[in-house]
Formats: structure tokens, C-alpha cells, sequence
């Protein structure tokens, strides 16, 4: 099928005979692929196949990981476009994670003041999430998405076959936005995720994923109101991918820091909102589930009040929160002070 995005297309399973027409259609001067080391190898053969006999394209190769999220790894591609002689009619297509398709649409935006880009998110996490909305960004030191636009690409391509290429752990990232989506704005969605096959995502969820933030972007594409709920569990989920990324050996991903975040705020939303205990242990239950315990040590909770004082969704100073109604409906704009949020991580510490 195929949705509108802000008057451009985001398709699901139809191949990429679309993307032809829109190469023909714009009558792109150059096409440049942008890939990291992982989706070069797994992911750029399919697209090679999708595209049959077109094969006018420049493969330009990024390293993995949030880690090189950052203003050097940008430099070093926008010399390489400068270097390939790419003008403004040139078209950049990103085809990788969260990573690629939020560097890949930052430098698309920023360079020459902006060429036509197009996201083929290849793992669930950016299928659901980074892809689409029109948020480009990078980190700044270890702030997450600190330097940013917003820009529409002109197109989403969502195809379920890229996903037989993810380990489990990946595909459990991904699931954790789609649990969120569930959990802020469709209590029928929460509910066939809590009986859904983790072995293997069906794409009636994704779509319904997808549509359910579609639909808040749109309202309020650069996040003035409403699609704030879309932060839900990222605030403190943030904070403790930062922490972890800084200390372990064997960091999280962003899907398992957003869970410790969701769990910690599931538990604010109890105290300054109308998120029910009964509801709390319904949450509870069901992400201790699937998703394992991260051991946050107390010494830690300096340092990861000391990341939330910058994150870029505060106002004034103060801490800004979107918390729970109930499952399904959430508010945005909510103060959070210092000794609540160390009593969440606490509330988090003692979970069994």
C-alpha cells in the first residue's frame, strides 16, 4: 500500500519500480547511494535487484554506529559529493538505519542549501521511526540528534524483505517504537502487540505503526504541540543510551535504552498523571518480558541528570516530559523535577 507523508509518498512492499518513476520524473543529474559497511553488503544487493537495469548510481560507503553520527563523518561525505561534481539536481538515496537515513537526509538538506533525498530505512527501528516524520539530525559530543532540519524526503520506501537480514536484538530495537506508538495513541494496537509473534513482525503492524505517527507528524510537523508524545519514554531513554554508550563495553541500542525509559516514565506517569498502577503492571510485566534488565548502578544517576539538563525538548530549564494518561493517550509538556525522575530510576533498579 501506499500513504501520503506530507504530500510525499511512503510505500509499503511495492517494490521500486516508484523510485524509477521518480528518477525519470525529476530527471536526476547524478544518484548517489549513501550506505554504511553493514547494508552495503546485506541490504545494496536487493536494492541492485529492485532497480533491474538502471545502475546509474555512485555508492557512497559511511561507517556503522551512532558513534559516527557526527559532523566529521558529514564533512567527509559532502566532500565526496563535491568531489563526484554533485549539483543541486542531484538525488540522495540512504538506504540503512536510523543512522543513514538521519545523517544521509542532514546532508541532503544542508548541501548546496538542500538536493531531493529518499529514505529505504532497512532495519525496523527506522522503518517505524527515524525515517519518516522529516527529522534529520547528527549528535553533538555525546547529545543525540542536537544538530538538526527538518526535511521531507520525497519519498519512504518500507520493505519487509530487508528485515530478514536483522539479528533478533535489531528487530527487538525496532519493536520498542512500536510498543511506544501503541502505548500513546492506540490502545487496540497496545493490544495486538501484547499478543503478536515476536519471531516475526507482521507488516499489518508496521503500516498501523507507521500511519499512527504519520498522522501526528502531520498535524504538527516541526513539534510545537502535539507530536511531542512522540517523545514518550525517549527523555530519560536518551539519557541512558548517552550513559551507556559512555561506560559499557557492550552498550545498548536505542530500542533497549527507550524501554528502560518507558518503564521509568510509565512509573512518572503514575505520579504526576493518570496512568493507573494497574495499567503501570500491565507495562511492567510485558517489557520485562522481552526485553532484558539493564543493570544501572546508583553512582550513575548524576551523570544521567547531567545529560538531561541539555536535552533539546526542554523549555525554559525545566524539564519537559510527555507521560501517560492511559494505555493509549498521552499529554506532552509535563515538569518533571530532579527527585522524581531519581525516584524512577530507583522504582527501575527494583524491578524483578
Amino acid at each position: 500500500m501506499e500513504i501520503s507523508s506530507n504530500g510525499k509518498p511512503i510505500y509499503f512492499n511495492l517494490g521500486f519500480n516508484p523510485l524509477l518513476n521518480l528518477i525519470e520524473k525529476n530527471n536526476y543529474s547524478q544518484v548517489f547511494v549513501l550506505v554504511d559497511e553493514h547494508t552495503s553488503e546485506l541490504c545494496l544487493p536487493i536494492l541492485r535487484d529492485g532497480l533491474g537495469d538502471f545502475q546509474n548510481y555512485s555508492i557512497i560507503e559511511t561507517q556503522a554506529g551512532e558513534q559516527h553520527k557526527t559532523i566529521d563523518f558529514c564533512i567527509g561525505i559532502w566532500n565526496t559529493l563535491l568531489d563526484f561534481n554533485a549539483d543541486r539536481k542531484s538525488l540522495l538515496i540512504n538506504l540503512g538505519g536510523g543512522v543513514v537515513t538521519d545523517m544521509g537526509g542532514f546532508i541532503a538538506a544542508t548541501f548546496k542549501r538542500g538536493i531531493d533525498f529518499v529514505n529505504i530505512p532497512t532495519t525496523l527501528l527506522s522503518q517505524v521511526d527515524a525515517s519518516v516524520g522529516g527529522k534529520t539530525g547528527i549528535d553533538l559530543d555525546e547529545n543525540k540528534n542536537m544538530i538538526g532540519t527538518f526535511s521531507i524526503p520525497e519519498a519512504v520506501f518500507i520493505e519487509s524483505e530487508f528485515l530478514e537480514t536483522l539479528p533478533k536484538r535489531e528487530i527487538l530495537s525496532g519493536f520498542a517504537e512500536i510498543i511506544k506508538h501503541g502505548l500513546i495513541a492506540d490502545d487496540v494496537l497496545f493490544d495486538q502487540i501484547l499478543n503478536s509473534n515476536l519471531e516475526s513482525i507482521h507488516p499489518d503492524l508496521i503500516i498501523k505503526s507507521v500511519t499512527i505517527k504519520n498522522k501526528i507528524v502531520e498535524h504538527d510537523p516541526k513539534e510545537k504541540g502535539l507530536r511531542k508524545i512522540l517523545n514518550f519514554g525517549h527523555t530519560i531513554g536518551h539519557a541512558i543510551e548517552t550513559y551507556s554508550l559512555q561506560n559499557d563495553p557492550q552498550p545498548l541500542n536505542h530500542g533497549e535504552a527507550i524501554v528502560v525509559g518507558m518503564l521509568c516514565e510509565a512509573y512518572i506517569s503514575t505520579v504526576v498523571n493518570k496512568l493507573t498502577p494497574e495499567e503501570l503492571n500491565i507495562i511492567v510485566d510485558f517489557l520485562l518480558k522481552i526485553y532484558p534488565k539493564y543493570s544501572l548502578e546508583e553512582n550513575a544517576f548524576d551523570q544521567i541528570l547531567l545529560t538531561l539538563a541539555y536535552d533539546k525538548k526542554n523549555e525554559n530549564h525545566q524539564l519537559m516530559f510527555s507521560l501517560l494518561n492511559r494505555i493509549g493517550d498521552c499529554d506532552f509538556n509535563i515538569n518533571v523535577s530532579n527527585e522524581l525522575i531519581i525516584e524512577s530510576l530507583n522504582f527501575y533498579q527494583d524491578l524483578k
